[in-house]
């Protein structure tokens, strides 16, 4: 085998993060996070890449490079899928009796207590009835929102009532579970030293649903969600492209349903949904009965340390439930220089979530109200909601500072908030621009011009992740600030080439997707292949979320032949075969899952000794490589480098996180232990604290004395 298929590889990924979900060395609620990011996954995975691939079958059921037919795909990923789910459900509902053993008890309405059912049906009437329409099904079947959670009733006329529907008939009706009521619902417990109770707001509803239906009795309930096509495809010529951006949100709870998640004991009312759904047999994910919680993610709300505040006891205990904490260390801080002063002196690295993002906001906050500061110049993937950093670009335009910003509208599932952000962008004097046709601007750089005592200065700022204060502190990026004279140029080609008519220009250090980055990547791949030899081997280190590109694949298995040592990081989706003779032999792929989401995409090329390293936005993806703008970017400073390149190699000594892609496509968690257990997100971590102690010493010696 060559190539293994893209969304197997992925399906896969999403299995390690479950074996995180399973670990019993790992705290409670952190477990209950894994298990929920498993169903959030699953969600976007099927209204995309199923969605897809559905769609190309319906084309026609062709080869994928795997060797597999589409048809073939679909019927593993559903094996597999109903598999993974399956055991995530039987894991959640381990995970709720242990969480009911340290205070915090989940509930059915047949397990409540007197004094809870009367609560729990008081708070029906008062909070939940007035907001239910039940939805007839006799004449039409009802539009079905993806991803809201609905019951379903199954319902016959009782014998002497008299209704517009004929007595020997059975019905169906669908009410919608209101989205505006959180779904956990805290009920009142008899002991208050035995901790806190909750049910769902799907389990109120199907209980006390029968008040729906005066004259009807109820034969049959379950709960369902479906998931739809969001691969959606926006008019690029269109003259008013927001509005095209709109019209294909909208569109996607109108697209065609992909999966049917369902949870009860009606084989009646599941034949009517999947009927009238057009849903195969494969498409239904039976959740089992115990928890028959739909949308886990709903539960995260319990990792809230609200939850755990009703005594100072159960705030105690909730630590036991919790990865320790790990404070991220802002390497700004410990310095007396100004934030200008800070990067000019040198590069800067910023190691997140390690590392604080507050630099970057200071950089920008500080831009803003600067009045040296002559214009900004960014591009937004995604951010979040009240972003510190589109304010702070709304405040600089207000200013009257020249405010320049690439907003990506196509940033898939963020495109509503993008649009928001844009519009008050412009509202405040900034010039924003909508992403280029046909291309998605991935790549993250930020330029700040100030005009300083020797003349015009630029601070730049290169990324691997968004500009996103949020997942900053989940997410692990890394980031280049610098003020270096060719990087600078390179940026301001950059800007210029997405923003106006720009002819391609030779850039000195960056390299650009889709122009040449590939063909960088490439040709360093080669370069060292042509100079290994097998007394001094090459080498070639590189981190990624994804690998899948052919062309890139095939020139490692070329570099491998020649003897070159190649280790891969890949944190999901991984095309590439390892280990097979005369073809990967040399390769060593793994991938970590942790309590930080590996995001960052660093590349090292041994060069014969002349060692290089890059930064980059960019997978090793057709979608990156070919049809997206991205960024790569080299380190040259020494610091900076030898940072970047201790922390890249730990990612292949850690013993406690990692797994082993092997040939057949298997992951085989790498449990060998020589001497110590290794973590390495753990041990960055004692790196950026040891970086801090000394930052603090190095910015002792720089206090001034003031009278």
């Amino acid at each position: 085998m060559k190539y293994f298929n893209r969304d197997i590889s992925w399906v896969e990924f999403n299995a390690r993060i479950l074996n995180e979900g399973m670990r019993k060395d790992n705290p409670l609620l952190e477990r209950l996070k894994f298990l929920s990011i498993v169903g959030t996954n699953f969600d976007e995975f099927f209204q995309v890449r199923v969605a897809s691939l559905k769609r190309q079958i319906s084309i026609s059921d062709e080869i994928d490079i795997s060797g597999d037919k589409f048809s073939e795909i679909m019927q593993k990923i559903s094996e597999r899928s109903h598999e993974i789910i399956g055991t995530q459900y039987r894991e959640l509902q381990f995970v709720l009796d242990e969480l009911s053993e340290n205070g915090i008890r989940y509930v059915k309405a047949n397990s409540m207590s007197d004094s809870q059912k009367t609560f729990a049906q008081n708070y029906f009437q008062r909070e939940i009835f007035p907001l239910l329409t039940p939805l007839r099904t006799d004449s039409a079947f009802p539009h079905i929102p993806g991803k809201e959670i609905f019951a379903a009733f199954e319902l016959s006329v009782i014998e002497g009532i008299h209704t517009n529907i004929a007595s020997s008939k059975n019905c169906i009706a669908l009410v919608q579970v209101p989205k505006i009521l959180d779904r956990i619902v805290w009920l009142p417990t008899d002991d208050a030293s035995s901790g806190r109770t909750f049910t769902l707001l799907d389990d109120i509803i199907i209980e006390f649903g029968t008040q729906l239906f005066p004259g009807f009795s109820v034969d049959g309930t379950i709960l369902f969600s479906i998931d739809r096509d969001a691969d959606l495809m926006v008019d690029e010529e269109s003259g008013d492209f927001v509005g095209a951006m709109e019209e294909v949100i909208a569109s996607r709870q109108n697209s065609f349903a992909v999966r049917l998640l369902i949870s009860g004991d009606s084989s009646k009312l599941q034949n009517f949904l999947q009927t009238n759904l057009e849903l195969s047999d494969i498409d239904v994910y039976e959740i089992e009965r115990k928890p028959g919680i739909l949308r886990p993610d709903c539960l995260l709300s319990l990792c809230d340390n609200s939850t755990f505040a009703f005594s100072t006891e159960s705030m105690n205990s909730a630590k036991k439930l919790f990865f320790p904490a790990w404070k991220n260390f802002n390497p700004f801080k410990k310095s007396e220089k100004s934030i200008w002063d800070y990067i000019k002196e040198r590069d800067r690295i910023l190691n997140l979530p390690y590392e604080s993002f507050d630099p970057v906001l200071k950089l920008l906050s500080g831009a803003s109200d600067d009045g040296k500061t002559l214009a900004i110049k960014m591009t937004l993937y995604r951010t979040e909601k009240n972003s510190e950093i589109v304010k702070s670009l709304i405040r600089a335009a207000r200013n009257g500072k020249q405010v320049t910003v690439f907003v990506e509208l196509k940033a898939r599932f963020d495109e509503q908030r993008n649009i928001s952000w844009a519009s008050q962008l412009e509202k405040a004097g900034a010039i924003v621009i909508y992403g280029i046709v046909n291309l998605k601007v991935h790549g993250k750089a930020m330029m700040i011009i100030r005009k300083e005592n020797d003349g015009i200065r630029r601070y730049v700022h290169l990324s691997t992740g968004n500009y996103n204060a949020k997942t900053a502190k989940t997410y692990s990026d890394m980031a280049l600030m610098t003020t270096n004279a060719e990087i600078a140029n390179d940026v301001t080609l950059f800007f210029n080439l997405i923003s106006g008519y720009s002819a391609i220009q030779t850039m000195s250090k960056i390299a650009i997707a889709p122009v040449n980055l590939k063909s960088k990547l490439i040709s360093l791949i080669k370069r060292e292949a042509e100079n290994s030899t097998k007394e001094n081997p090459g080498m070639i280190v590189a981190k990624m979320n994804s690998l899948g590109h052919e062309e890139i694949i095939d020139a490692l298995y070329e570099a491998s032949r020649k003897g070159v040592k190649i280790f891969l990081n890949v944190r999901g989706i991984c095309q590439l075969v390892p280990n097979v003779e005369n073809q990967s032999e040399n390769i060593k792929v793994v991938s970590i899952v942790g309590r930080y989401l590996e995001h960052a995409r660093i590349m090292y090329f041994k060069n014969s000794g002349n060692e290089e390293l890059y930064l980059s936005s960019a997978d090793w993806m057709p979608r990156n490589l070919d049809r997206r703008v991205e960024l790569l970017f080299p380190i040259s400073d020494k610091k900076c480098f030898e940072e970047i390149k201790e922390n890249l190699m730990t990612y292949f000594e850690d013993n406690t996180h990692s797994s082993i892609l092997n040939s057949d496509g298997t992951w085989i968690r790498y449990r060998e232990q020589t001497g110590t257990w290794i973590s390495a997100q753990e041990k960055m971590y004692e790196r950026s604290q040891k970086k801090n102690e000394t930052a603090k010493k190095e910015g002792a010696a720089f206090i001034v004395r003031r009278k």
